[in-house]
């Protein structure tokens, strides 16, 4: 993918709409690969697992029993959110306080799929989603769970981001730095989804959603195969 070709169909879609909404798995390189893709489209960027993190964190430290579901609900009505929405910067902050780093400990991640089962709380951070997505005129890259088919399945560009499961827990572990053992990683990875695919199906590709696998692709070279996509699914409008 060059940047001429890039820039090429980019310059068709000046002062219109271009939200490109990217589900996968756990592991699958969504957070990394759309920070990217944002980056080089001069998008925004939203990444919708940090808000359910953030929710997680929030119901943990106010001693919030995550199995009232009515409590949960509450919770993401109360919660006092501020998520960046630029590639260039990554902060999640609850209330003002700095969570960017907390909501990625171990005790969040082994929390999160309750939280983000919980149909009411997931109902009150999609409209969050939807907001964020019409704040920035509709001109964003959207990543998560359930973005091609409940959040935003009227984006302009769809894509499913999968990759082996030998191939996620391998860089879920580069990604933690090696700090967790098996299986807290399986338990990160593959249990989560599980639990996830209960209320949102993110493992296998909706009607006009087109599927990426990066298995045998590196960092760059996903990059390249999401931007090819984008452009090919431009060109047919």
């Amino acid at each position: 993918m060059t940047q001429e070709l890039l820039d090429t169909v980019l310059a068709l879609r000046v002062g219109r709409p271009l939200v490109v909404a990217i589900d996968g798995p756990s592991g699958s390189g969504k957070s990394s690969v759309s920070k990217e893709v944002a980056r080089r489209l001069h998008l925004a960027y939203l990444d919708t697992g940090a808000m359910y993190r953030a929710l997680t964190w929030f119901c943990v430290t106010s001693g919030i029993d995550l199995s009232d579901a009515a409590a949960v609900e509450q919770a993401a009505r109360d919660l006092v959110l501020d998520v960046s929405t630029t590639p260039l910067e990554e902060y999640v902050r609850v209330d003002g306080t700095d969570v960017t780093d907390a909501i990625r400990e171990p005790v969040i991640s082994a929390a999160v799929s309750a939280v983000a089962t919980t149909l009411g709380a997931r109902t009150e951070l999609i409209r969050r989603q939807r907001a964020l997505i019409e704040k920035h005129h509709r001109r964003m890259v959207v990543e998560g769970r359930d973005i091609t088919t409940v959040v935003a399945p009227g984006a302009e560009v769809r894509m499913l981001l999968t990759a082996s499961e030998e191939a996620r827990l391998r860089r879920r572990g580069i990604q933690l730095g090696g700090t967790q053992n098996t299986e807290q990683l399986a338990a990160q990875v593959t249990l989560r989804d599980a639990k996830d695919s209960t209320v949102v199906n993110f493992t296998q590709a909706a009607d006009g959603v087109v599927t990426l696998d990066s298995s045998e692709l590196d960092f760059a070279k996903t990059v390249d195969a999401a931007l090819v996509i984008v452009t090919k699914v431009l060109n047919r409008d």
